[in-house]
């Protein structure tokens, strides 16, 4: 079954570098993004998990399954968006036409990569495959014909990488450790999920700090998250929805995973807890505060990112099943609602030719359907109840006060400031004004995602299919929460 997901990924990075038509570009990575998630959706339903290959340096679980339905789900929307996104950068001089053919090669890649890194049973391989996509990342990034893409791209690449030299050093170390007992070391996580609770916990807890930085930074946590506004705000609307929705959740599921080792240590395990709780709140507080002065669409919603991640590292933290249980379905809805936002913003930026709210205006009389999108998203992300962000954020913050009502107090003074950062800018930019400027008309292709998305936010929100809710449980219990 691995090899499905490999050869899909390899040829269609080939198939598209020989392409000259960029309708058959996109269709050829529409097709690459479904054959993802039928492969995936197949996996999830069969019992017969993990399956292994390559002398079980790759692996697929209902985790990494999981995490790849939902980034093929990401690539499939992002791609069909890019049909007439793509045509609307190249009439505005923004897009070169000879680079669409290295943005689907890139975007190709960066699935393939992504997927790689999911089904990675080794460490090393994990770390290797997401620096890969870091590189991917940073080439959609660089397309744009803009001086500030290079920039942002550069801070991108520069501030991960280094940190990812940590977790490399954590790696080395981690390996070491495991050849104490019988002098036969390993990486694979399955075999250190059996062996991680003999490791010494003093020199454990060093290397899980050191995995943790790298880690973090991919995933946007502060104090290594400075690359990402700049980031998701400069890259195309597209590729800002699947770096948000995606990109960093190979920085949470690496997390998910180093934990779920440390929690086998009982001297590890109330060190690694501290370390997440303690990022988590600080990432939220950050996050929070940085929102509340934004005057662009599309850095406002890359620090509410920022601020999610925050809330995952806390429930991954907190190190209980119902903290899991929730954060894993938070991975998911996340996901949907930042794509709807990004999605949503695009529109609205090709509408306007600015992000900035002091050129947003009239937007409901203008582009309703990104306007509803915009709101949806924004009543999701700060928790409205009857929407999807709602449950996930009240179970979270319930077992946080278990743990501390003082950071829970904190917590949720910032929650309410990164809301009030939404209704002030919503307000802003809906107001009408007498002249307006003329229509921008928006391809089906466009509209097309940010309806799917509006939907299923709509009707997860209102309740959580059984299937999902069998889903999840089951990664829970394989991760041995």
């Amino acid at each position: 079954m691995i090899e499905a997901f490999i050869t899909a990924g390899v040829l269609a990075v080939l198939v598209v570098s020989m392409l000259r038509s960029s309708k058959k570009m996109n269709l050829i990575t529409q097709l690459h993004a479904i054959i993802i998630v039928a492969l995936a959706g197949y996996v999830l339903s069969r019992p017969g998990l993990p399956v292994y290959l390559w002398s079980r340096n790759l692996f697929l679980d209902a985790f990494s399954a999981y995490e790849i339905l939902l980034a093929g789900i990401m690539f499939w929307l992002a791609a069909l968006y890019a049909r007439g996104y793509n045509e609307s950068l190249i009439n505005a001089g923004e897009l070169d036409p000879k680079n669409v053919r290295l943005f689907y090669a890139a975007f190709n890649g960066l699935l393939f990569s992504m997927v790689l890194a999911f089904s990675a049973n080794d460490l090393a391989l994990l770390w290797i495959f997401a620096e890969l996509s870091t590189v991917m990342s940073a080439l959609l990034i660089i397309l744009l014909n803009a001086k500030e893409n290079i920039v942002a791209a550069m801070k991108y690449v520069f501030i991960t990488s280094i940190a990812m030299v940590f977790s490399f050093l954590g790696l080395i170390l981690l390996f070491a450790l495991t050849r104490l007992g019988d002098g036969y070391g390993t990486l694979k996580w399955d075999l250190l999920m059996q062996n991680a609770g003999n490791l010494p916990p003093q020199l454990f807890m060093v290397s899980f700090s050191l995995l943790f930085i790298g880690f973090a930074a991919k995933a946007g946590l502060a104090p290594f998250h400075i690359w990402l506004p700049a980031a998701h705000s400069k890259a195309p609307s597209n590729v800002s929805a699947i770096l948000s929705s995606s990109v960093i959740s190979v920085g949470i599921y690496a997390l998910v995973r180093v934990f779920s080792l440390a929690r086998q240590n009982d001297g590890v395990y109330p060190f690694a807890s501290g370390l997440l709780i303690i990022f988590g709140v600080i990432t939220v507080a950050i996050a929070a505060l940085s929102m509340i002065v934004r005057t662009n669409l599309k850095k406002l919603i890359a620090f509410s990112s920022v601020e999610g991640m925050g809330i995952m590292a806390l429930g991954i933290g907190l190190g209980s099943h119902v903290g899991l249980y929730w954060v894993l379905f938070l991975i998911g809805v996340h996901s949907l609602v930042k794509a709807l936002m990004f999605f949503s913003a695009g529109i609205i930026q090709r509408q306007y030719h600015s992000a900035k709210a002091d050129s947003i205006h009239s937007l409901f009389i203008l582009q309703p359907l990104p306007a509803m999108g915009l709101v949806i998203g924004s009543l999701a992300l700060i928790g409205a109840p009857l929407l999807p962000l709602f449950l996930p954020k009240l179970f979270i913050l319930s077992q946080l006060a278990s743990r501390s009502i003082v950071l829970l107090f904190i917590v949720l003074v910032m929650l309410v400031i990164a809301a009030t950062a939404f209704v002030m800018f919503l307000l802003r930019i809906i107001v009408p004004r007498e002249k307006l400027p003329a229509r921008y008309f928006v391809p089906l292709s466009m509209r097309s995602p940010v309806i799917i998305l509006l939907v299923i936010v709509l009707i997860i929100g209102l309740i959580i299919p059984d299937s999902l809710d069998k889903v999840l449980e089951r990664i829970v219990g394989q991760l041995g929460w």
